[in-house]
């Protein structure tokens, strides 16, 4: 017997990349919200509509050239989701380099 495939629910994410990106590409990430962090860094938060829309703008980060630093799911608030009996959802891609600004 086949199963069809749940159906997966909008969540939210942060992604951390390396450098700041100009405010220009705001639109091109949709209804992310992006911040300048102090560590030289922009993060890119806010619901994501499916696994499908998450690995597009894994594709838009990769097509842009700069370095993916994390990847978190977060609650619809934007703190980073730690629930005590899951895995930890927080995933560190690579290493920060020299801040720079796209």
């Amino acid at each position: 017997m086949t199963q069809t495939p749940r159906r997966q629910m909008p969540a939210g994410y942060k992604l951390r990349v390396d450098g700041h990106l100009d405010d220009h590409w705001s639109p091109w990430f949709g209804d992310l919200t992006l911040t300048h962090e102090d560590d030289g860094t922009t993060s890119l938060s806010g619901v994501v509509a499916d696994q499908a829309a998450l690995h597009g703008l894994l594709t838009k980060i990769r097509d842009l050239g700069v370095t993916l630093i994390s990847v978190a799911a977060i609650d619809p608030t934007g703190s980073v989701d730690h629930q005590p009996d899951s895995m930890d959802t927080h995933m560190v891609v690579g290493e920060s380099r020299t801040p720079r600004k796209v």
